[in-house]
């Protein structure tokens, strides 16, 4: 299926409806029995499933991080003044315009394939892409490097998989069942616990990650202003014994939002 995310690429996400419009026409499929599970990077699942729908699994985490493309520089420290960058989302806008303010960040959809062209025809010194899409396109070899959480913060379920069916298929949730992978489901609903707590959308820039380490589970989230002259930033890191994945992630957003990320949030639904 085509959704009307995949239709409409002349407009950016934020302005069309958000993340949603990739879902919502496949969640119609479930319900009028056309489709019997749908397939979704979690990346772009709303916080808030409808009544009646549930994510039956969730699969092993592909690479979730960042990938710097570009056939000129190495990586984004080495991109000159002036240098135009390319991504569709407020997320990287942000972080870059924060932490590279010599650089120009401009507005880039389309599907793989045409992000990749506009770059190869010079529109771009470099894109920004997620690094799962480009690995799963076996089109790993144009990943110049992959970008580390302190350079630009994951969206919330980058790289995840989740598997989306009706809830009184109990016949699907058992065929699906060894699909799910634990670790990746505790970390990608401690992100989205983060997210909805912040009231996360694609009109906000936000990003969470979650990694599990030695039996700790350390989760990492911001919130910034679209232009970079605000960012918020923290992280917490506890015994996967101790908390459940909603809880960390709303103690997360609880200290998030002191320490400022609550104003910007508030003031980015006064100018929506």
């Amino acid at each position: 299926m085509t959704t009307e995310g995949d239709r409409r690429l002349d407009s950016s996400l934020a302005t069309i409806g958000g993340k949603g419009l990739f879902v919502k026409e496949l969640e119609k499929a479930l319900e009028d029995g056309r489709a019997d599970i749908a397939v979704h990077s979690m990346k772009d699942v709303p916080m808030e499933l409808p009544a009646g729908f549930r994510i039956a699994v969730m699969m092993a985490r592909e690479e979730p991080r960042d990938a710097f493309v570009s056939n000129r520089f190495p990586d984004l420290q080495s991109l000159t003044p002036g240098s135009v960058v390319g991504t569709s989302s407020l997320r990287r806008q942000s972080q870059i315009k924060a932490r590279f303010p010599q650089i120009v960040v401009k507005p880039l959809r389309g599907n793989v394939q045409t992000r990749l062209r506009k770059l190869d025809e010079g529109e771009y010194e470099a894109i920004i892409l997620a690094a799962a899409g480009l690995n799963r396109l076996m089109l790993h070899e144009r990943i110049t490097c992959v970008l580390e959480p302190e350079e630009s913060l994951p969206a919330v379920g980058q790289g995840a998989l989740g598997i989306e069916c009706r809830d009184e298929r109990a016949d699907l949730l058992e065929l699906l069942a060894p699909l799910n992978d634990e670790a990746t489901r505790f970390c990608v609903e401690a992100e989205r616990s983060l997210s909805r707590s912040l009231g996360g959308s694609c009109t906000v820039p936000l990003g969470g990650y979650a990694q599990i380490i030695s039996g700790q589970l350390r989760l990492r989230g911001f919130v910034a202003a679209p232009d970079g002259s605000q960012l918020i930033e923290d992280d917490m890191t506890v015994p996967l014994s101790d908390v459940a994945a909603q809880q960390i992630g709303s103690e997360l957003a609880r200290r998030l939002s002191e320490r400022g990320a609550r104003e910007i949030l508030d003031s980015l639904e006064l100018s929506g």
